[in-house]
């Protein structure tokens, strides 16, 4: 298919109105007949749920997810593993006299760490390939990248400076820096062969699987609206207030845990040496990996998000409050397991809902994610001052802090959900024709 027939860079075909995608539960099949691949309008059969989600039972479509989750799956976690690896490093860092050495004071090691990178462009890239239905599983695995790095830093800088320390004039977490440095520049390299722009411009499907990819996500957005300018996307996400709702939202999750900068340093008042201390740290966090799967395939499953949420929140209070209360080490080494594997599931399940949400053209969603991604993340700026060593081993402050982001978070979980439940009557009633709804 030659340049005239699309626009790449807009991610839109020109016929997709005519073929009668917008809007529709339609997607294009694949079918060969002597070898000639073409491509064949089908109406898919399967069962709707009430959001107008349909279930996949097309050969060729089940085909290209598989083959998405082999190549574009792996290399955003690898890459999300590296990334937390490499945070992860700072904060153990300081076990092994990060700040003595580099001669902080105060609160300046808190500073250090609220200065970290965020990344908004692999949740968006993973929104243009999977379906509502699809997104929030692939969210959970691609998070997963975080928890398990979580898991494994402590252990791995346990060995480093136990192993490594003081060799060649230089300090453990010296090493680890180069290490784990070292392979995350390697990765890096790696993804800029292997990771498209665009199912349009995916270099390892065919034309018949690019043409799918993104017929299919057309065919799944709710009140789909032809691709326009950056700038005009930018105006969009702005102007809908449901962009800042799901901003206060992230915010206030991410900044409900911000105990994992802090995670070692409390587990350490539980009495620890350095490396038991390190490695205590790594079962939560493997706890934390396997529920953040479960909870986001029962999400994406039954198209459900708002009790998902509410309900880990729940959790995750009774977590907080355990070691505001109390410095029992058992009890507090409990509420570490209940607030870290209950915490991360719902990283993934809020911003795939901000996509399918606010997805109305390609532009919106990038800047709706990305402005979510990044007000989340300016909880690094704030959340470590809540965390001074002075408050030590208590941390009062931080465990009632922490308490409130929550609640803040399922305000507006239920503002969210009001608003769609409303947005959809709306739709029925004036647009009987609309078969794709927001879902909840």
């Amino acid at each position: 298919m030659g340049s005239k027939d699309r626009d790449p860079a807009h991610g839109t075909a020109p016929d997709d109105e005519e073929k009668g995608i917008t809007g529709t539960n339609h997607v294009e099949r694949a079918e060969t007949h002597d070898n000639d691949i073409s491509l064949a309008k089908v109406e898919v059969d399967a069962k709707l749920d009430e959001f107008g989600a349909r279930s996949k039972t097309n050969p060729a479509e089940i085909a290209l997810v598989k083959k998405l989750d082999r190549t574009i799956l792996p290399m955003l976690w690898i890459m999300y593993f590296f990334n937390f690896l490499d945070r992860n490093a700072l904060v153990n860092a300081k076990l092994n006299s990060l700040d003595a050495d580099l001669g902080l004071r105060g609160t300046q090691y808190n500073t250090l760490i609220s200065i970290l990178f965020f990344y908004p462009g692999a949740l968006f890239l993973l929104s243009l390939f999977y379906t509502k239905k699809e997104i929030a599983t692939r969210m959970a695995i691609f998070y997963t990248g975080n928890m398990i790095a979580s898991s494994f830093a402590g252990l791995i800088a346990a060995g480093v400076f136990a192993g490594l320390d003081g060799v060649r004039g230089l300090a453990g977490w010296r090493w680890l820096f180069i290490i784990q440095g070292g392979f995350s520049i390697g990765v890096a390299c790696l993804s800029f062969f292997l990771l498209p722009d665009h199912p349009l411009q995916t270099r390892w499907l065919n034309e018949v699987e690019r043409q799918l990819a993104h017929k299919r996500i057309a065919a799944d957005t709710t009140q789909r609206e032809e691709a326009t300018s950056v700038w005009t996307g930018l105006r969009q996400a702005l102007a809908d207030w449901r962009t800042w709702v799901f901003c206060l939202m992230y915010n206030t999750h991410i900044s409900s845990v911000s105990f994992q900068s802090f995670l070692p340093t409390v587990v350490r008042t539980l009495g620890y040496n350095t490396t038991t201390t390190l490695a205590l740290t790594c079962p939560p966090y493997l706890l934390a990996a396997a529920m953040a799967v479960v909870m986001s395939y029962t999400s994406g499953r039954y198209n459900e998000r708002t009790w998902h949420i509410t309900i880990c929140k729940s959790i995750i209070i009774a977590g907080f409050i355990i070691p505001a209360v109390t410095t029992n080490i058992a009890a507090r080494f409990v509420a570490i397991f209940i607030f870290v594997t209950f915490s991360f599931g719902i990283n993934n399940i809020m911003l795939g809902w901000t996509s399918v949400t606010l997805g109305q053209t390609p532009e919106k969603k990038a800047v709706a994610i990305a402005l979510c991604n990044s007000l989340g993340n300016m909880s690094s700026v704030y959340t470590p001052y809540l965390w001074p060593s002075t408050d030590n081993p208590r941390f009062l402050k931080a465990w009632m802090a922490s308490i409130s982001f929550s609640a803040v978070a399922m305000m507006a979980v239920w503002v969210m959900r009001l608003s769609l439940q409303h947005k959809n009557k709306k739709l029925r009633n004036t647009a009987p024709e609309t078969t794709v709804f927001y879902v909840y």
